[in-house]
């Protein structure tokens, strides 16, 4: 009971990053609504699951680097602090967004091609996965694989899931990505993801022998 609980909050924090990084503003995003208006669903559904091609070569540099440098507490505790200002400046962006313009220039076809450049030249994901989300695979790992892979399915299945239902509500109408539920939504993620930051500052302090 104690591990499906344990993996389950894995689960849950990996579904929340999904979840922020899956509607918040950005290249990715950008271009899902822009191949969704200009072409069809179905260039949106391909531009959202580009993360399953683009992360996962990122996700085990990662993790080679940062398991061999595990044994250094001051490393970590740099890294940790790395992510706690990440997170800070991921919140910041959220809480800045008033709406998405859907004036979007004209973009030819090959969708799939243009997601895959515009993920691997985006910086976010790097920056992701080298000061938060591979630091968490590995504690996820100090308890058992499952709490890891929990971890991964629950941050793809809101990432990918969410720029879906992006790709549906907007094939649809427009006034979501400027509307007040929208917003909200991006507020309490914002919330959560300062919460998070808090959490990897106590974490690098630690590291530090501080706390």
């Amino acid at each position: 009971m104690n591990v499906i609980i344990e993996s389950m909050s894995f689960f849950i924090s990996g579904a929340v990053f999904g979840l922020v990084a899956g509607i918040s503003p950005g290249p990715l995003l950008t271009l899902v609504i822009s191949e969704t208006l200009k072409h069809n669903k179905k260039e949106g559904f391909k531009i959202a699951c580009v993360p399953l091609l683009t992360d996962f070569p990122v996700i085990f540099v990662s993790l080679v680097f940062l398991i061999k440098i595990y044994a250094s507490k001051l490393i970590l505790g740099i890294i940790s602090l790395a992510g706690a200002f990440f997170l800070f400046y991921l919140a910041y962006e959220v809480f800045k967004v008033k709406g998405l313009s859907l004036e979007l220039p004209k973009i030819k076809s090959k969708s799939l091609r243009k997601g895959v450049i515009t993920n691997i030249l985006n910086p976010h994901p790097y920056l992701f996965w080298m000061t938060i989300g591979t630091p968490i695979i590995i504690k996820a790992l100090n308890i058992n694989i499952l709490s890891a892979c929990m971890f991964i399915s629950g941050f793809y299945l809101l990432l990918i899931g969410s720029k879906i239902v992006i790709v549906i509500l907007i094939s649809r109408s427009k006034i979501f990505l400027n509307s007040t539920l929208y917003i909200h939504i991006l507020r309490f993620l914002g919330l959560i993801l300062f919460f998070f930051a808090i959490i990897f500052i106590r974490e690098a302090l630690i590291f530090f022998d501080i706390v």
